[in-house]
């Protein structure tokens, strides 16, 4: 029971508390895969520029 008495009043504001932390849960987890996703296309595109140099090494070898 909160301060004046009323359960249902405390329950409500439980309730919402759960809420807003699962809502902060869904965030972080979004977060992490915004910065996964960031992570992968920049390994990504650091791979594409190593595939070219070693093309053009190749190239310059013949």
């Amino acid at each position: 029971m909160n301060q004046n008495g009323h359960p249902i009043m405390y329950l409500i504001a439980e309730d919402l508390a759960r809420a807003q932390m699962s809502a902060r849960l869904g965030e972080a987890h979004e977060a992490r895969r915004v910065g996964q996703l960031v992570r992968a296309r920049r390994l990504s595109r650091k791979a594409e520029r190593a595939a070219m140099r070693a093309r053009l090494a190749l190239a310059r070898a013949l």
